[in-house]
């Protein structure tokens, strides 16, 4: 065989690889399509926010936040639109996140139920730290102005879609991962807490309390025996 034909006998090895990793990905996309739906939004809400003026976009965002004075005058509006943007700006390590956590709970869970654990855990950790917040307004903790904050993102559905994975993973393996991701939101109400930290945490509580829906959703995962599977 002479060197061209080396040359295309590879270049069809890597065609036929490439192909391969694009099926594979194509498929794990449609296998969880309320994630990539979801993440596509993010990205179309990101990219506009990115043409807007600094001025334009804090006045924009505080109108779609779920501050209290957002949720006392449309709180189905505000909880909706703004799990529909980004805080930081940044799309690309949530659409790292969304794959490793929230494709994978909705893959195991199903559609329906993933959403469930979603909007459960958005919205009542979202009333809790916003409740929490008007207490210590009240109270003179917080200031006025705390009242119409910019409030924003979609961080509390995948701290709760994170919480609710502890259940695809068997014993003893499910404790410890459950015992880190407590730790991971508790560490910083012990250091200079905020309310978001505060809702970041009962979205994890809503997220194990939604054990459930994961009845009857298949074997649980354990780890040592892909182990096993990968030495062989």
């Amino acid at each position: 065989m002479g060197a061209r034909a080396h040359v295309r006998s590879g270049l069809g090895r890597v065609r036929a690889h490439v192909r391969t990793g694009m099926g594979r990905a194509h498929a794990y996309v449609r296998s969880a399509p309320g994630t990539y739906i979801w993440l596509l939004v993010l990205f179309v809400t990101t990219v506009a926010l990115h043409r807007m003026s600094p001025d334009f976009e804090e006045d924009f965002l505080r109108q779609r936040s779920t501050n209290i004075h957002e949720l006392s005058n449309d709180p189905l509006r505000v909880l909706i639109s703004s799990a529909m943007w980004i805080d930081s700006g940044h799309w690309l390590p949530y659409a790292a996140l969304y794959t490793v956590f929230h494709a994978q709970a909705e893959r195991w869970l199903g559609t329906a139920r993933w959403l469930v654990v979603c909007v459960v855990a958005h919205v009542l950790a979202t009333l809790a730290s916003e409740g929490a917040l008007l207490r210590a307004v009240n109270e003179g903790i917080a200031p006025y102005s705390s009242l119409n904050t910019l409030d924003i993102g979609v961080s509390y559905a995948l701290a709760g879609v994170i919480a609710v994975l502890t259940y695809r993973i068997a014993p003893p393996w499910r404790y410890v991962y459950a015992g880190v991701v407590l730790l991971g939101y508790a560490a910083p109400l012990t250091v200079d807490p905020t309310f978001t930290d505060f809702g970041h945490f009962i979205a994890v509580l809503i997220g194990l309390a939604c054990r459930p829906l994961t009845v009857g959703r298949g074997k649980a995962w354990n780890p040592k025996e892909t182990l096993a599977a990968l030495r062989r």
